[in-house]
């Protein structure tokens, strides 16, 4: 069954691929999106399901730091829409933004739901088709598009295709990443996809996972090398995750793919001083337990006073034994051996994915004349805090502007 001609076909119907399809629409082109999934932006409504964190208000060089290695070949995308063009844009779908303590930006209504609705009103007004249950399975003999549909194979020739697959986390909500198949097939260099804002697994010992699952250790200072961010992380019955060790996955997760392991370090009281923490511990104990004792004097947590445990027993200590400088030196120092990965389909996001140097300036695959790329499918990777948001947005307006591009040289 062959379809009409599409002027241009947008795959995935997630942030990146819907400003892709507004960006087309505005240029007078004629779009359809497709998308696997019974409806559009699910993982986008799962990223705002704890507040949209949309962007970030820091300053644009510091801002663009935060990409790393693929800074310079998202910079310009992301000066063409930056975080301020963002801001105005959600605010044009009359959801209006607002500054955090941690500088992150929010929609007022917090939530992704009310502002994806009114995108969707808006891309509808704008004769955006929207072809749903529609899973892409590459190009037939003709290089038309191939899609499974719930009415049976479906071919579609389009002009321009802009993909926007997402990668590989959650896939239960659509980013499954068989996209690597297809278009590795095609002779496009891929970059192996990788858990990126994950969690790392830990042997923990049963009687900390049972009592701690689900604990958070509030206010400490994760060290890896020369790495150190300030945060939260939580105890996972498998391991640790949280925002503070979802700043650090890059570095801890290429340590563990090259060796098997890796030692984080958690200070737990990182705004007090050595001399300070030794001082307070010197303090008679009087009967006071251990645990007590450590809760009173230097503001441990149940689950902080379970760590320091588990790392002296691993170490073939015991607390009760420790002088007050050793004590004070592991509370500021907790040794923490991350053994493995969690798998990337719990991961926030992923690394990898199609390789720079296989795109033009325009974000079009060189080798697949008509076909533009963007979001989660190129070889990028961020911390959260609204970069990973701002890129997918910006890399799908230039996705957009490139498939315009294209279609107008086509006239």
């Amino acid at each position: 069954m062959s379809s009409s001609v599409q002027h241009a076909a947008i795959i995935g119907a997630g942030p990146t691929g819907l400003m892709a399809a507004e960006v087309l629409a505005q240029g007078g082109a004629s779009i359809t999106v497709y998308d696997a999934m019974p409806s559009a932006g699910r993982k986008f409504l799962m990223a705002g399901r704890g507040g949209l964190n949309l962007t970030h208000s820091e300053p644009l060089p510091q801002f663009l730091a935060r990409y790393r290695e693929a800074m310079p070949h998202l910079k310009i995308a992301i000066e063409a829409f930056p975080p301020q063009a963002l801001c105005d844009w959600s605010e044009a779908l009359g959801q209006e933004t607002f500054i955090g303590s941690s500088g992150r930006v929010f929609p007022k209504a917090f939530k992704a739901s009310p502002l994806l609705r009114a995108w969707l009103r808006r891309l509808d007004s704008m004769g955006a088709r929207l072809a749903l249950r529609h899973r892409w399975t590459g190009w037939d003999e003709q290089g038309r598009l191939r899609f499974e549909t719930p009415g049976g194979p479906l071919a579609v020739e389009s002009c321009a295709t802009v993909l926007a697959l997402g990668g590989a986390s959650w896939p239960r909500l659509g980013s499954d990443g068989t996209w690597t198949e297809t278009l590795a097939a095609e002779g496009v260099k891929i970059s192996p996809l990788r858990p990126a804002n994950s969690g790392f697994t830990v042997a923990w010992s049963g009687i900390f996972r049972d009592r701690f699952e689900g604990q958070p250790l509030k206010g400490v200072a994760l060290t890896f090398g020369a790495h150190t961010q300030r945060g939260e992380a939580i105890v996972t019955r498998t391991g640790i995750e949280g925002g503070a060790i979802y700043a650090l996955s890059a570095e801890l997760r290429e340590a563990i793919m090259i060796s098997g392991q890796a030692t984080l370090h958690i200070a737990l009281r990182p705004d007090l001083e050595q001399t300070e923490l030794i001082a307070r511990l010197s303090e008679p104990r009087g009967k006071q337990s251990l645990s007590n004792f450590l809760r009173k004097a230097v503001g441990l947590s149940p689950v902080a006073i379970g760590l320091l445990q588990e790392a002296a027993k691993a170490s073939g200590a015991s607390l009760a034994s420790m002088s007050p400088a050793d004590l004070a030196h592991l509370i500021n120092a907790v040794p923490i051996e991350l053994n493995g990965i969690a798998p990337i389909a719990r991961a926030i996001s992923t690394a990898g994915g199609i390789v720079f140097d296989e795109l033009d300036a325009d974000f079009m695959i060189r080798r697949l004349p008509g076909v533009f790329v963007a979001g989660e499918m190129l070889d990028w990777e961020a911390p959260t805090g609204g970069y990973l948001l701002q890129a997918s947005f910006a890399t799908g307006v230039a996705a957009g502007r490139g498939a315009l591009t294209w279609l107008e040289r086509k006239i």
